[in-house]
C-alpha cells in the first residue's frame, strides 16, 4: 500500500518535512491556517531562508505529489499526519505554549480515517504526547498517536531530514512502529540508527539533547570568563580539551552564546516542566547555563564601553550579523540582534549588515539602521562588531577596508576571525576569552 501523508503546520519544520517526504515518493498535503503562507508555498516560494529547500520545494511541486492548502478537510485521505506546529515560550513564564499543538490535533480529529496515525514532531514537554493520545482516544478512537522528534539544524535541514544521524520514535504499540518504519524505509536503508522509545522518553530525547548542547556552549563561555581573568586564551584551551574523545571539539567555540527558536526556549521549558514534576533540583544547573548565555551578550557590550567610552552617544558601531547563526534568516532570540538593540538604546548609532537576516530583523526592530552592503555598513564606523559567523565576514580583507572606517577597532564576538591578520593590518582586535 502506498501511504499518503499530511503535514499540519507549514513553518520551517513542516515545509522541510513535507518537501523531503515528497522527495521519498509519498503524496503529501501540507495544511496551515495562514492563507498568505500557503499561497506563497503553492507558488514554490519559501517564507524563510534555508539552503537547498527552495530548489527541493519547486521540484516536488512539479511532480504533483506535494501540495499546500488551508482546507483541513483535505487531510481525510491521509494515512499519517505529522504535526509540525510551533511550541513557543509562554509570555508570562518559562513553560512551552502548547496551544498550537492541541489545536492542530483537535482540528484534524474529525477527518482522521480508521487506522490513521498522528505523529507529533513538535518539541513538547514530557507528558504531552500521552495526554494528546488519551484525548485522541476520546474524540477519534479510530486513530492512534506516536511521537517522532525532529533534530534539524538550521542551514542543514534537508540533509538532516533525509540523512539524519538517528531516528527516534515514541510509540505505544508495535503497529505504530511498523507504520513509521514504512515511512522511513529509504532513510533506514542508509544505515540510520533506529531507536524505539516510549512516549515520555521520545519527548525527553529532544530537550535533553538541546540542554546538553546549551550546557557545552555555556561551559566554554564560562571558561572564556576565567581565561580573561587569568590571562589565558580560550581558543587554545578549547582546542586542547577538544582533542579528548570524551569531550570532542564541537560546540566549543566561545563567543556571544546561543539563540534561535529552539535552544533558549527548550532549556527554559525543560526547567519549567521539571518543576511541575517535582524534579527541579535535577535541572537547577540549567538556570546557570541560561544565565551564562545571557551574560556573554553583556560582556560584549562591556568591551565596547571599555574601548570606546561609557557614553556611546557620539559613536557609530557597525554590526556584522543579525541572525542567531549563519545560513539562516532566523533572528529569534538572536544574541547579535539583542546586543545591537542594547547598544542602540545606549545612544550609539548602530548599522547592521546580514546576508539573509535584514528583513526579518527590520520587522522586529524597525528603529535600527540596516545596510545590504558591508562597505556601506562600516563606512565611518568607530568600531566593528562581528556577531554572526557568516563566511562573508571571514573573507573580509582588513587592510582593504581600513580607509572606510573612522576607528580601526574590531570585536570578534564569535572567535572566528584571524586575529593575526587583522592586527597586522593595524587593527585593534578584541575577543571574548582572549587577553589583548
Amino acid at each position: 500500500m502506498t501511504l499518503t501523508l499530511s503535514v499540519v503546520g507549514c513553518g520551517y519544520l513542516g515545509v522541510t518535512h513535507a518537501a523531503c517526504m515528497s522527495s521519498l515518493g509519498f503524496t503529501v498535503v501540507g495544511v496551515d491556517i495562514d492563507p498568505e503562507k500557503v499561497a506563497l508555498l503553492q507558488a514554490g516560494k519559501l517564507p524563510f531562508y534555508e539552503p537547498g529547500l527552495d530548489t527541493l520545494l519547486e521540484q516536488e511541486l512539479k511532480t504533483g505529489r506535494l501540495s499546500f492548502t488551508t482546507d483541513f478537510s483535505l487531510v481525510k485521505d491521509a494515512d499519517i499526519h505529522f504535526v509540525c506546529v510551533g511550541t513557543p515560550q509562554v509570555t508570562d513564564g518559562l513553560a512551552a505554549d502548547l496551544t498550537y499543538v492541541k489545536s492542530a490535533v483537535a482540528t484534524i480529529a474529525p477527518y482522521l480515517k480508521d487506522g490513521s496515525l498522528v505523529v507529533g514532531k513538535s518539541t513538547v514537554p514530557v507528558g504531552t504526547a500521552q495526554a494528546l493520545r488519551d484525548e485522541l482516544a476520546k474524540i477519534a478512537p479510530q486513530a492512534d498517536l506516536a511521537w517522532n522528534p525532529e533534530f534539524l539544524r538550521e542551514g542543514f535541514a534537508v540533509e538532516d531530514t533525509l540523512t539524519p544521524n538517528r531516528l527516534v520514535v515514541g510509540v505505544a504499540n508495535d503497529r505504530a512502529e511498523e507504520i513509521l518504519k514504512e515511512v522511513y524505509e529509504p532513510v533506514i536503508a542508509l544505515g540510520t540508527p533506529w531507536i524505539r522509545a516510549d512516549l515520555p522518553t521520545s519527548e525527553l530525547v529532544k530537550v535533553a539533547a538541546n540542554s546538553f548542547l546549551a550546557t557545552k556552549i555555556s561551559f566554554i563561555n564560562a571558561m572564556a570568563e576565567v581565561c580573561e581573568a587569568a590571562g589565558g586564551d580560550v581558543t587554545v584551551l578549547a582546542k586542547a580539551i577538544g582533542y579528548d574523545p570524551r569531550i570532542g571539539n564541537r560546540f566549543l567555540q566561545a563567543g556571544i552564546g546561543f539563540g534561535g527558536g529552539c535552544l533558549p526556549k527548550d532549556v527554559r521549558a525543560f526547567m519549567a516542566r521539571a518543576e511541575e514534576l517535582g524534579a527541579m533540583q535535577a535541572l537547577e544547573f540549567l538556570r546557570e547555563i541560561d544565565a551564562i548565555n545571557l551574560r556573554a551578550r553583556q560582556r560584549v557590550i562591556d568591551i565596547v564601553r571599555k574601548v570606546l567610552s561609557e557614553d556611546l552617544t557620539q559613536y557609530k558601531i557597525a554590526v556584522l550579523g543579525a541572525t542567531f547563526k549563519p545560513d539562516s534568516d532566523d533572528v529569534r532570540d538572536s544574541p547579535a540582534l539583542d546586543i545591537s538593540v542594547q547598544l542602540h538604546a545606549a545612544g550609539a548609532e548602530v548599522v547592521i549588515h546580514d546576508p539573509q537576516g535584514i528583513e526579518p530583523a527590520r520587522k522586529r526592530f524597525p528603529n535600527l539602521k540596516y545596510s545590504e552592503v558591508i562597505e556601506d555598513a562600516i563606512k565611518d564606523a568607530d568600531l566593528i562588531l562581528h556577531l554572526t559567523e557568516w563566511k562573508e565576514y571571514r573573507q573580509i580583507d582588513p587592510a582593504g577596508i581600513s580607509s572606510l572606517v573612522k576607528g580601526k577597532i574590531i570585536i570578534d564576538g564569535r572567535n572566528m576571525l584571524d586575529r593575526t591578520l587583522w592586527r597586522s593590518a593595524g587593527w585593534k582586535f578584541h575577543a571574548l576569552g582572549r587577553t589583548d
